[in-house]
């Protein structure tokens, strides 16, 4: 299975553990393939490196390293702008169509809104750890 995360969730795995936690762990045992595209994983190391700064005993970077040599990179496709309202979160939109990605984990509601985009379920942690996990 292809997924997506969302870099809520994928921020939320390395900080703060939780559900998207259990997530992150599935995929570190090859549980599901982790998609992304160069948008998406500088937007994940923007965000880890503004938390770091407000963590500092909190060390993302080995995680985030492991992410980005791991994942599988795809070339998003283009999206309208109308498949989501919030503009930021079309890179998600566009990488899990590329990637033929079974769905998208998110706690964003913009993006949960967007479900069903090409097919593309998105779903939060905890409903894709109940089902998938």
């Amino acid at each position: 299975m292809r997924v997506v995360l969302d870099t809520n969730v994928l921020v939320s795995a390395i900080f703060f553990a939780g559900v998207p936690g259990r997530i992150l762990e599935a995929w570190s045992e090859g549980r599901f393939e982790m998609l992304a595209s160069v948008d998406i994983l500088a937007e994940y190391r923007r965000v880890v490196a503004r938390l770091e700064r407000r963590f500092p005993s909190l060390e993302a970077r080995p995680v985030l390293d492991l992410i980005v040599r791991e994942c599988r990179l795809v070339e998003p496709i283009s999206v309208l702008p109308t498949a989501c309202d919030d503009p930021d979160d079309l890179k998600f939109l566009g990488c899990a169509a590329a990637g033929r990605a079974s769905c998208i984990v998110s706690g964003d509601r913009a993006l949960l809104r967007a479900s069903g985009f090409e097919e593309i379920e998105i779903l939060t942690p905890r409903v894709f750890t109940r089902r998938y996990l």
